[in-house]
């Protein structure tokens, strides 16, 4: 099993910034990816960013420009950089491991992100 700690929520007015972190331990083994994902109230859970294995990342559409993902591979941490945020990103982050060989999910418990004024 691993084990997913996330920290950095909570609630900043529009165009302002945050920083998730998530870090992991237990059985780590071979990661393929870590990333975050984010879900809002009455919308399914939707992938924000990722690290792939090699460095390669992947963003949304929708923050793109604005959120920046890092991974550090020998603290097996991530974390998200989110800046110039919108009330549209409100939403509870989770932090999310693929481990191989069988892509297995992880998922941290969440941490609640409201952008507001």
């Amino acid at each position: 099993q691993v084990q997913l700690v996330e920290s950095g929520g909570g609630l900043v007015q529009p165009g302002g910034s945050l920083r998730l972190s998530c870090a992991a331990s237990g059985s780590i083994g071979s990661i393929y990816s870590m990333g975050w994902y984010r879900q809002a109230p009455g919308k399914q859970r939707e992938l924000v960013a990722a690290v792939v294995s090699g460095g390669r990342t992947n963003y949304a559409d929708s923050v793109k420009g604005r959120f920046t993902i890092s991974r550090d591979n020998a603290k097996n941490t991530v974390a998200l950089q989110m800046n110039s945020l919108k009330p549209e990103d409100t939403a509870v982050y989770y932090c999310n491991v693929k481990q191989l060989p069988v892509f297995e999910n992880y998922w941290g418990q969440g941490t609640q992100v409201t952008v507001s004024s």
